[in-house]
């Protein structure tokens, strides 16, 4: 499979480049529009007369914003630009390496800090400092990121979690998926928000409970600027242990109709935006994906694995005069995966003593509508309904040589369907105080069914049908006694009417500037989170043989974040941060069966164990440092190195202190790029990147080899549990690629090639359950991937 996948894709990346290097550009100069909204970043309202400056033009290019806020810029020269934008009484803000291209027109938010003016202070200038987050409220361990930045690291493949992964504190859980652990916590405790909206995992190939997959859902084409945090997160994000990508979906053009076309890694992709009404200043914005694999299936390629996905994202914008800004929006993924020895030699199964065809499929949908409305310039409400559900079907068939019928093992087919409508009003009281309050209430319907054979029997995990809800709210203040100093105060509050248990988790922080380019961060918290819901309903058989679940009166995990942080602005485009957190988790459900099982291991594997006798009695500690120093683009280059050193330990049931599946103890990052701009006008841009990676390998729970071939299922070894490590990881991706614009056209591609120096992260080991044997089923090696946009 790989050795055909990758001549195909070194073959079309040779054209591509070839044509591109090598053809000729029209000798016009190329020119774009730039436009956008100056709003006030605490409010959310539009400034209207913001100035707005092109920097290093000449003769000076500018413009003020209409009484909407909007400006509008034309024949920019394509390239990196940079906007200066400044207001009477706020912050003046410089914006630089915009992306400007011939075929797509720029638009930009810009949101300004109101100046709270002392008898020393007139102007305050501040540099965009791109890791800031845009929630103003987050001071600690947050940073933004954009789309451009999914796209130019290298092994990304436009992939949001991959690209987090070279942050400080983060790390992959396996190549072929795009599970992250942060800060030695679990993958099961990010969260995903789309628009304020709470999302179900938004990959393809997914597992109930799980927040990874090996091909992502999420389209950024239609992302906008976007945050992730990774610890004491302001009161508004709840149920959530580790982090939360709080990603925003863009509007579509209201000028002009746009169109794109794109093949890669996450497959064929055409897109258009648009206005629906230039008068009111509705739009759409739409892109439909299909998988690359299965068009070339369809062409007469054949693969081992066959894999099909598609997936639609949206989004349709209706401003009002009265009512306020109207969108619908929706994202959804629809995946199936056949892995079939049945259809192969003997000699290529996936055991020497028999086969198995694996069947699964998932799919996954959300669909919003959210008002956007002001009630004066001040004070502003937001209310969304929504519904978000996903759905998992799977099928383990095995056979042999001497019995080649097929035996079902094992089969799910389970459906999580949310219904789920919250509110929030966001009011900025004056110059130093703003607040907001808000709930979200969460109904579940729910329906698990999944079994396998063992001993003999069919063993019923879980087969229940229910409905539930979960309810929660919050309220948070901050307060800036000066430009250089700022606090925040938060409450978070949520109740599981499934067991009637709740937490009331407060939270605070603090900034402070010691000076325009260096600041200190702190922030607590109290955090809490549902278990994965399909655990409530794991089975167990009693001893007069019928089933019961006793895993339903499980209370929310729950954690105390603690970080200090220290970020240094030592020029416009270089930065040093660090950051030191401690993590005490407690109320933790471990297993009296099982005393050194603890669900803060689960999130390895692509499925969640369904364990039963689940009891609130864990614990765990996670605590370390991480350092960051980053070059933002400039002078045609970036770069980014990160480093954390970190433990991760829990106590199980029994009370002996363990690692954890996740405790790697350290990981280093470093990724980097050049832009070598082509031809008299530069409207080629030749683009080499660079990532390396090396982590620590993370403990395991050994195969108890003997007994696995003895009662031919899989056995494990608990006795030594966590005390033996996988190899450590490294990998290195290499990235060339073009971007190039022409009048009517651009056109941007790369290619990715990638080395695993082992393979401990790409579940690799499986058990024999007839001999015990233990086998490893991926390689290491190169493995290319591509890219290629057109938008026009």
């Amino acid at each position: 499979m790989h050795l055909a996948k990758n001549k195909i894709l070194c073959y079309q990346f040779l054209f591509f480049f070839l044509v591109s290097v090598f053809s000729v550009s029209g000798q016009d100069d190329f020119m774009q529009t730039i436009k956008g909204i100056v709003v006030d970043k605490n409010s959310q309202s539009s400034l209207p007369g913001a100035n707005i400056i092109l920097l290093n033009s000449d003769p000076l290019v500018g413009t003020v914003t209409d009484l909407n806020g909007e400006f509008l810029i034309n024949n920019v020269p394509i390239g990196r630009q940079g906007l200066k934008v400044s207001f009477v009484g706020f912050q003046t803000l410089e914006l630089t390496n915009l992306i400007i291209s011939s075929a797509k027109e720029f638009f930009i938010k810009v949101e300004l800090e109101e100046n709270i003016i002392s008898a020393k202070e007139v102007t305050i200038i501040a540099k965009n400092q791109k890791d800031q987050p845009l929630n103003p409220m987050a001071l600690v361990s947050a940073r933004s990121f954009t789309v451009e930045e999914t796209n130019k690291y290298a092994g990304s493949y436009g992939d949001p979690a991959r690209m987090v992964a070279n942050y400080a504190g983060v790390v992959s859980t396996r190549d072929n998926r795009n599970d992250i652990v942060i800060r030695g916590n679990s993958s099961m405790g990010l969260q995903y928000r789309l628009d304020g909206i709470e999302i179900a995992n938004p990959n393809h190939f997914s597992a109930l409970a799980t927040t990874g997959g090996p091909v992502t859902v999420l389209n950024t084409n239609l992302l906008a600027n976007s945050d992730f945090l990774t610890g004491a997160f302001p009161a508004e994000y709840g149920n959530a242990l580790a982090g939360v990508f709080d990603l925003k979906l863009r509007n579509g053009n209201t000028d002009k109709r746009e169109y794109w076309a794109q093949l890669g890694f996450n497959g064929l992709e055409v897109g258009t935006e648009g206005p629906i009404s230039k008068k009111s200043g509705s739009s759409y914005l739409a892109a439909y994906r299909y998988s690359f694999i299965d068009i070339l299936e369809r062409l007469g390629v054949n693969f081992k694995e066959t894999a099909q996905y598609q997936d639609l994202t949206f989004k349709v914008n209706f401003p009002t005069k009265k009512m306020g800004s109207f969108s619908i929006f929706g994202i959804g993924g629809i995946s199936e995966i056949k892995i079939l020895d049945s259809k192969l030699d003997q000699s290529e199964w996936t055991f020497p003593t028999h086969g198995e065809d694996v069947n699964t499929g998932s799919s996954i949908g959300t669909f919003g509508v959210s008002n956007h409305y002001f009630i004066n310039e001040t004070t502003r409400l937001k209310t969304s309904i929504s519904i978000v559900g996903s759905i998992v079907d799977t099928r383990i068939d095995t056979f042999s040589v001497s019995d080649p019928d097929h035996f079902l093992w094992a089969g799910e087919r389970s459906s999580e369907i949310k219904y789920a409508i919250s509110t929030s009003l966001n009011k900025k009281i004056d110059i130093k105080n703003s607040m907001s309050v808000g709930f979200f209430y969460d109904l579940y319907d729910i329906n698990y069914a999944d079994s396998s054979f063992h001993h003999g029997d069919y063993r019923i995990d879980t087969d229940t049908r229910k409905m539930f809800s979960l309810l929660r709210g919050y309220a948070q203040w901050q307060h800036k006694f000066s430009n250089l100093f700022e606090t925040y105060l938060g409450f978070h509050y949520q109740y599981l009417f499934l067991n009637s248990t709740s937490s009331l988790e407060p939270r605070a922080g603090l900034k402070w500037n010691i000076n325009t380019d260096q600041t200190i961060n702190f922030g607590i918290g109290l955090h809490s989170q549902m278990q994965p819901r399909m655990m409530y309903f794991v089975q167990s058989v009693n001893p007069e043989g019928e089933y019961e679940l006793n895993n339903l009166n499980m209370g929310l995990s729950k954690s105390l974040h603690v970080i200090l942080g220290y970020n240094c602005l030592i020029s416009e485009y270089l930065r040093f941060k660090a950051e030191a957190y401690y993590q005490y988790l407690y109320n933790i459900p471990v297993s009296k069966d099982i005393p050194q099982y603890s669900i803060l291991n689960e999130g390895t594997e692509y499925y969640v164990d369904r364990q039963t006798n689940l009891v609130n009695k864990g614990t765990g500690n996670n605590y370390g440092i991480e350092l960051t120093f980053e070059k933002f683009i400039h002078k045609n280059y970036f770069f980014l190195f990160t480093t954390s050193l970190f433990e991760s330990d829990y106590k199980g049931y029994d009370g002996i202190n363990r690692s954890t599946s996740f405790n790697g103890n350290y990981v280093l990052n470093a990724v980097g790029g050049y832009e070598l701009p082509l031809g008299k006008k530069k409207s080629r841009v030749l683009i080499f990147g660079l990532r390396f990676t090396w982590a620590g390998g993370r403990p395991y729970v050994p195969y108890d080899q003997k007994a696995t071939g003895e009662q031919h299922e899989v056995v494990y070894n608990w006795d030594d549990a966590y005390n033996q490590r996988y190899d450590d990881y490294t990998r290195a991706s290499f990235r060339l690629g073009m971007r190039r614009n022409e009048r009517k056209f651009g056109i941007e591609f790369a290619i990715d090639l990638q080395y695993r120096a082992n393979y401990t992260y790409v579940y690799l080991y499986r058990i024999d359950v007839v001999t015990g044997e233990i086998y490893k089923t991926y390689k290491m090696g190169f493995y290319p991937t591509g890219n290629w946009r057109i938008n026009f």
